[in-house]
């Protein structure tokens, strides 16, 4: 586990609106063996939150045991970006919303990059207030 703050005196200066871009990633045909390292998962989804011009606050990963899979949440001053892998299945849902200026399409890329799935479904919506 974790944990960060944001530069001194950012959070009193720092806001956000209420909205954002909320982006869903299903990525298949993923090489097993990386869906099952929980520390190099980690470092993924934080290297791609600060990317995405992201402030990281705190994050925790869970590995279910050797070749099983991860689940994370990296929690974002923006918001958040969590994954969970199926090593199995070759799978990986990942979700990554962000409000401000950060660029969760950024995030994505690298995550794409590093996994380097067969095939991805990503749905992309506006969230906020109308």
């Amino acid at each position: 586990m974790k944990r960060e703050s944001l530069p001194a005196g950012a959070a009193a200066t720092t806001t956000h609106a209420p909205s954002g871009t909320h982006v869903l990633a299903d990525l298949s045909g993923i090489a097993a063996e990386k869906l099952s390292n929980c520390a190099a998962l980690e470092s993924l989804l934080r290297s791609a939150a600060e990317s995405a011009g992201a402030h990281v606050l705190f994050s925790h990963f869970h590995a279910f045991g050797e070749g099983q899979g991860v689940t994370g949440v990296v929690l974002l001053a923006e918001s958040h970006i969590t994954i969970h892998t199926w090593p199995e299945r070759q799978f990986a849902a990942a979700d990554i919303f962000m409000c401000g200026s950060a660029q969760p399409e950024l995030a994505l890329a690298l995550i794409r990059k590093a996994l380097q799935p067969g095939a991805a479904h990503v749905h992309t919506a506006r969230r906020g207030p109308p």
